[in-house]
Formats: structure tokens, C-alpha cells, sequence
């Protein structure tokens, strides 16, 4: 069996800075042309979001990536429950009920919010730019149904 080449200093210092880097890096995201139309984002707000994703991961066997601050305050943390979607969990606002919300995977989600207000929905929040390739929006369909969009 042939030895691997050694890594020189650089080499090995060039790699953990690259490691080091990735994990400081804001969180971007790609988006995946297969699943547009398929609800692929799903988001918990929480009285307590570290006790549900310490349940979530227990008893759901979801995984979860690095989480990292809110703009307004407190961690956002994003999971995983299939290789095709997952979601976050966010502390509820001051006068919200926790609860659950979820976003359709769109090819544009300012033309997607458009469409949908031509066509009867109400506005509830405009596209909004999020992270690098992410932008969401939200409507209220008509019978009052909130559907959100996530595109870039």
C-alpha cells in the first residue's frame, strides 16, 4: 500500500483557515432547481427554541446545522429532517403564539409574491433578502392560509 504524500506546513495551515473561515462565514444557500413547488422549509417559533431543538433532535432524529443570530435578537437554528428540506427554529416575537409556518421552494420570490397577489392573496411580508441566494416573502391565500416563498 503506497503512503500518502505528507502535507507541507503551508499546505496544512492553508486547510485549517479554510475550515476556520467556513465556519465563520454567514450562511448562504443554493438554490436546488428540482424542487421548486415543493414545500422545503418549514419554521418553529418558540418560547424556548434551544428546549425544541434539543427535543426536535431526540425525538425526531433531526439534524442541525450551526446556528447563528437573528437581526432582531436571539439564535436562529436551522435543521435538517431529509436531504430535501428542513427549516429553523426562531424565538416567538413578543406578542406571538408559537407556532409553525412553511415556505414553497420558488425559482424567483419577488415574481412568485406578484403572482400571487394578482391572483387574490393578501400581503403579509414583501420579499425580503435574508442570506446570500435566499429571499422570502408570505401571503395570505385566499380562506385566509398564510404560504410563504423561498427563492433566490
Amino acid at each position: 500500500m503506497a503512503k500518502k504524500p505528507r502535507r507541507s506546513a503551508k499546505q496544512t495551515a492553508t486547510k485549517r483557515s479554510k475550515r476556520k473561515s467556513s465556519r465563520s462565514a454567514a450562511p448562504r444557500h443554493v438554490p436546488t432547481r428540482g424542487l421548486y413547488g415543493w414545500i422545503t422549509h418549514t419554521e418553529l417559533a418558540s418560547r424556548d427554541p434551544a428546549a425544541t431543538k434539543a427535543w426536535c433532535a431526540k425525538v425526531l432524529g433531526w439534524t442541525f446545522k450551526p446556528s447563528f443570530h437573528m437581526p432582531g435578537g436571539g439564535e436562529y437554528h436551522l435543521f435538517a429532517y431529509s436531504d430535501k428540506g428542513g427549516g429553523g427554529i426562531r424565538p416567538t416575537g413578543p406578542a406571538e403564539t408559537p407556532g409553525s409556518s412553511f415556505s414553497v421552494h420558488v425559482a424567483d420570490t419577488r415574481a412568485a409574491f406578484e403572482k400571487a397577489l394578482q391572483e387574490g392573496a393578501e400581503e403579509m411580508v414583501p420579499p425580503t433578502r435574508v442570506m446570500p441566494g435566499v429571499t422570502i416573502a408570505a401571503v395570505r391565500a385566499p380562506g385566509g392560509v398564510p404560504i410563504g416563498f423561498s427563492g433566490p
